[in-house]
């Protein structure tokens, strides 16, 4: 169990027009074996059910946890701003997430565009998280495989777990999911039978609180595996 309550930060990171301040939030249980830096995914932000749900299992498993915001969000607006605020962010929560920890290893997740920008921010170095959690990584639009968002993953180093679902758009056809992690330096596909985006399976009505925290379980023992 989470020996304290979430507890709200601010969090500066340079951007090249100055330095802003993002919201994040950190649970940390009693005697926590690691750390997870949660991104959300590019239409919510970091108190979004899903996380919240992921977070709470991910604290009942003994790992600290920390949701935080992306500078667009933070600022209002609803599409992600460049790149590079991403990947600036990512720098700064990395060096948080340690802090918070308390010196355990801290591991970096993301829920779909969240998750992609820190594997975008690992693969420039910018971050050296002990492995990177894709909750739904977004391979290309929807409809649109010919638009893959796959170059940078070989440059990698660190261990990747990509949970997908198998009806998810984001990564159909799923040869193509399989190419890329193949390319990788070390990487490995979790897949949830029905699940789309979200992990949502036709005719199973949970709410996302709830999909989130299931799929904890699955990250804590790929984990726990290259602890």
């Amino acid at each position: 169990m989470a020996d304290i309550a979430p507890a709200g930060h601010r969090v500066t990171v340079s951007l090249p027009a100055g330095a802003v301040e993002v919201s994040a939030d950190s649970t940390v249980p009693v005697d926590a074996w690691a750390t997870i830096a949660l991104a959300h995914g590019a239409g919510t932000g970091y108190r979004h059910p899903f996380l919240l749900g992921f977070a709470r299992g991910m604290n009942e498993l003994g790992v600290a946890t920390v949701r935080f915001n992306f500078p667009y969000v933070e600022a209002g607006r609803r599409m992600p701003g460049p790149a590079a605020h991403a990947v600036a962010t990512w720098a700064a929560i990395g060096a948080f997430a340690s802090h918070v920890g308390g010196g355990v290893p801290v591991w970096a997740a993301g829920k779909s565009y969240g998750g992609r920008m820190a594997s975008m921010a690992a693969a420039e170095g910018v971050i050296d998280p002990s492995g990177l959690i894709y909750l739904g990584y977004p391979l290309h639009p929807p409809g649109d495989p010919s638009k893959a968002r796959v170059a940078h993953l070989p440059d990698v180093v660190q261990p990747q777990l990509f949970v997908e679902g198998t009806t998810d758009p984001f990564i159909d056809p799923h040869a193509q999911l399989e190419e890329a992690v193949a390319s990788c330096q070390d990487a490995a596909i979790a897949w949830i039978k029905g699940g789309g985006h979200s992990f949502e399976v036709k005719g199973a009505k949970r709410s996302a609180d709830a999909i989130g925290e299931e799929l904890a379980g699955l990250v804590a023992t790929w984990m726990r595996e290259r602890a």
